[in-house]
């Protein structure tokens, strides 16, 4: 199995299925875990270093912090409703404590933080969504955390897309830290797949090939990009839902295209 994938795991006595830590994955920025936390389970969370973004993949939740409750929030019960989330940005320093007021599925993504901005609800009001391709290469995309929004590390975006199409696509990179051209961001990719038996393709690599890893990624798996190129391609049948976190030392998102495949930008069919 790939160094780069990570499987589901059956809950711990916590929930947690899922833990991507900067030292398992070899990089300096990108925490990710997902939880799946059974009606009226508690969860608490310590205080750290790292400002955190807590999505409600599914479920509804009342989470509190030193300072602040949201009760009783989240509307989707499977993201494949396809319907905004509900989340909440934990700035740096605070415990979290979380009461699954349904069974809930819950992704923590953390990066590090300075304390700069206050724990706040990210209500689905507050979400942008946008269309992105065409032909076989489209998706939807909610905007969670971007980096027009208020936080000192993290971009946080929910993406679908439907069988037979691709995604992350054409292949693009943030590797280098070269801005405006380019920056360095870490990335995690959290799968679901629709009907959930499913499974699709993610490819990471690089122009030189020293990474070239190609994995099938089935329900819930979460997907580690380092470095290089990452495009997802989903299977006839299943439908499939990404959630990505990124970070890096600028929080900007600038990325190169592949050159032998960023024709697919532009209208096509094409003549050739």
């Amino acid at each position: 199995m790939s160094r780069l994938l990570s499987r589901w795991q059956q809950p711990d006595a916590q929930g947690r299925t899922q833990s991507v830590t900067p030292e398992r994955a070899g990089w300096g920025y990108v925490g990710f875990a997902a939880y799946e936390l059974e009606e009226g389970q508690q969860l608490t969370l310590p205080a750290v270093s790292e400002e955190r973004c807590l999505v409600l993949v599914a479920g509804r939740a009342t989470i509190t912090t030193p300072r602040a409750t949201f009760t009783d929030i989240g509307e989707r019960m499977s993201p494949f409703e396809r319907i905004k989330p509900w989340a909440v940005y934990v700035t740096s320093g605070e415990a979290i404590q979380i009461q699954a007021v349904t069974r809930l599925e819950l992704a923590v993504c953390a990066a590090p933080g300075k304390g700069t901005y206050p724990t706040r609800l990210i209500a689905p009001q507050d979400i942008e969504g946008e269309a992105r391709g065409k032909g076989n290469n489209q998706r939807y995309v909610h905007n969670i955390l971007p980096e027009d929004k208020p936080a000192d590390s993290l971009l946080v975006v929910e993406v679908w897309t439907n069988e037979g199409c691709t995604s992350s696509y054409p292949s693009h990179k943030h590797d280098t830290d070269n801005p405006p051209q380019e920056t360095y961001l870490e990335e995690t990719y959290y799968h679901r797949l629709n009907p959930e038996q499913g499974f699709c393709m993610q490819r990471v690599y690089t122009d030189d090939r020293m990474l070239d890893e190609c994995m099938a990624v089935y329900n819930r798996d979460v997907v580690m990009v380092p470095k290089g190129y990452h495009p997802v391609a989903t299977m006839a049948g299943y439908d499939s839902y990404y959630l990505n976190v990124m970070a890096g030392p600028v929080r900007k998102w600038m990325f190169t295209w592949e050159d032998d495949h960023a024709w697919i930008n532009r209208d096509y069919p094409v003549d050739k």
